[in-house]
C-alpha cells in the first residue's frame, strides 16, 4: 500500500485527560446538542414561515427565540397519560431508548484538530471527547439502536396506528442504512481509516465532497430518510397514521421523541461535515491566506457554521418538497440508492487498487471511462430491444383493444362512459339451490284456498 494515500492513525492524544476534563467535555457535547436543537426548532419555524410569507414565532423572547424553550416547558407540564392497554415498562423505556443513542454519536465527532490546540482550565487537550479506530462503525451501531426505541414505542402502545408507524419506520431506516453504509465505505477506502480524526486529517488537501461527490449525494438522501424528515416522514405522516408511532404518547415522553428527531438531525449533519466537508477545517478561500484559521478555537466556528448550513438544508427540503408515497420511498431506497451505492463503491475500490499499484492517473481515467462507456452501450442496446418490444405490444393492443381493468392503476377505478366491467368468473354450483321464502312455500295458492273456504 502506498502510504501517500493513507491517513496516519495516531490516537495517542486520546485517553490521557483527567476525569474532570472528560466530564467537562461530555457536558459540552450535551450542551452543544441541546442548544443547537433549541435554535434549530425556532430557526425551522422562522425559515418555513419566511418561505410561506408568514410571520412565524415572535412572542416568546426577542424575535421569538425562546419559543422552543417555551414548548419544552409546556410539554413537561402537560398531563402524563399512560395508555391502559400498554406494556407499561416498554412503554416508558421506549422514548429513552430512542433519545439516548442520538446523544451518544457526538462523542467521536472532532470539533478541532487532534493535537493539544486548546487549553481548558490550564489543561492542554484535544477538541474531541474521544476517538476510536472504528469510530464510524460505532456511529452506525448507535444509530441502529435508536430504531428499537421507535419500534418498541409502536408495539408497546397496544394500538393499531402506532404499530403501523413503528413498522414503517423500521423498514425505512433499515433500507436507508444499507446505502448509508456503502457511502461510508467509499470514504474508508480513500482515507484508509475509520477514525473520525484521521478522516478529517485525510482531507487536508482536498475535501471528499470533491473526490466522492456520488457518496455525498447518497449520504445526504439517506440521512434525510434516516431521520424521518420530510419528504420522507412516512412514520409520522399525520394524514396517514394520526401521528405515527408516538400517537399514544404525551408530556415528557412525547418531548423525548421530538428531541431525538432533532438531535439526530444535528448528529447526521455533524457526520456529513466530518466525512465530506473537511470537518473543522476552514473553507478554501480562508485557509489559503490565513494560517491560523485551522488552529486554536477557530475550528469550532467553522464546524458549527457547516452544521448549521446542513440544518438549513433540512428545513429547506421540508418547506419545498411534498411528501412522497411509501412505495416511492422504498423504491428509491432499494432500487436506486442501494444499486448506485454498490456500483459506485466498486468503482472507487477499483480506482484505489490501481493507485496502490502506482498506476498513472491518465491510465486510470482511461480504464474507468472505458468501463462507463461499455455499461452505457449495454444499457443503450437493452433500451433499443425494450422499446421494440413495447412498440410491438402497443401495436397488438391497438389492433385488439383490451378489456377495461378497474385495478390497472393499483387502486379501484370506476368505468368511464362506454366502458364495461369485465365479467366476474363464478364457480358453477354443484346442484340447484331452492329458493326459501318466508311465510310458506306458496303464498299464492294459500290465498286461493283461503278464498275457496
Amino acid at each position: 500500500m502506498n502510504p501517500m494515500f493513507l491517513a496516519a492513525e495516531d490516537l495517542s492524544m486520546f485517553g490521557r485527560d483527567p476525569w474532570w476534563l472528560v466530564a467537562v467535555k461530555a457536558v459540552f457535547c450535551f450542551a452543544f446538542l441541546m442548544v443547537t436543537v433549541l435554535f434549530s426548532i425556532v430557526w425551522e419555524r422562522k425559515v418555513v414561515a419566511w418561505m410561506q410569507l408568514r410571520i412565524g414565532p415572535n412572542r416568546h423572547g426577542p424575535w421569538g427565540l425562546l419559543q422552543s424553550l417555551a414548548d419544552g416547558v409546556k410539554l413537561m407540564l402537560k398531563e402524563d397519560v399512560v395508555v391502559k392497554r400498554a406494556d407499561k415498562v416498554v412503554y416508558v423505556l421506549a422514548p429513552v431508548v430512542a433519545a439516548i443513542p442520538a446523544f451518544m454519536a457526538i462523542a467521536v465527532i472532532p470539533f478541532g484538530p487532534a493535537g493539544n490546540e486548546v487549553s481548558i482550565f490550564g489543561q492542554r487537550t484535544t477538541m474531541q471527547l474521544t476517538d476510536l479506530p472504528i469510530a464510524m462503525l460505532y456511529i452506525l451501531a448507535v444509530a441502529s439502536v435508536g430504531i428499537y426505541g421507535i419500534v418498541l414505542a409502536g408495539w408497546s402502545s397496544g394500538s393499531t396506528y402506532p404499530l403501523l408507524g413503528g413498522l414503517r419506520s423500521c423498514a425505512q431506516m433499515i433500507s436507508y442504512e444499507i446505502a448509508m453504509g456503502a457511502a461510508f465505505a467509499s470514504v474508508f477506502l480513500y482515507s484508509g481509516s475509520m477514525s473520525t480524526s484521521a478522516i478529517v486529517e485525510a482531507q487536508e488537501d482536498r475535501w471528499f465532497i470533491i473526490l466522492l461527490p456520488v457518496s455525498f449525494i447518497i449520504y445526504v438522501v439517506t440521512m434525510v430518510g434516516e431521520t424521518n424528515r420530510a419528504p420522507f416522514d412516512m412514520p409520522e405522516s399525520e394524514g396517514d397514521l394520526v401521528g405515527g408511532f408516538n400517537t399514544e404518547y404525551s408530556s415528557i415522553k412525547f418531548a423525548l421523541f421530538m428531541l431525538a428527531e432533532y438531535v439526530n438531525m444535528v448528529t447526521v449533519s455533524a457526520v456529513s461535515v466530518t466525512l465530506f466537508l473537511g470537518g473543522w477545517r476552514a473553507p478554501y478561500p480562508i485557509s489559503t491566506f490565513w494560517e491560523g484559521a485551522n488552529h486554536g478555537w477557530w475550528p469550532l466556528l467553522w464546524f458549527v457554521v457547516k452544521v448549521q448550513l446542513l440544518l438549513f438544508f433540512f428545513i429547506w427540503l421540508r418547506g419545498t418538497l411534498p411528501r412522497v408515497r411509501y412505495d416511492q420511498l422504498m423504491k428509491l431506497g432499494w432500487k436506486v440508492l442501494i444499486p448506485v451505492s454498490v456500483v459506485w463503491l466498486m468503482l472507487v475500490a477499483t480506482v484505489r487498487a490501481m493507485r496502490n499499484e502506482n498506476m498513472e492517473f491518465q491510465n486510470i481515467v482511461l480504464y474507468v471511462a472505458g468501463a462507463i462507456v461499455a455499461i452505457l452501450l449495454l444499457s443503450f442496446v437493452a433500451d433499443i430491444f425494450r422499446d421494440k418490444k413495447e412498440k410491438e405490444e402497443a401495436a397488438q393492443d391497438a389492433a385488439q383493444p383490451a378489456a377495461f381493468d378497474p385495478m390497472a392503476g393499483g387502486f379501484p377505478v370506476p368505468p368511464l362512459p362506454g366502458q364495461e366491467l369485465p365479467p366476474v368468473p363464478r364457480r358453477r354450483p354443484r346442484h340447484e339451490r331452492e329458493l326459501i321464502v318466508s311465510g310458506g312455500p306458496d303464498t299464492t295458492s294459500d290465498g286461493k284456498e283461503a278464498d275457496g273456504v
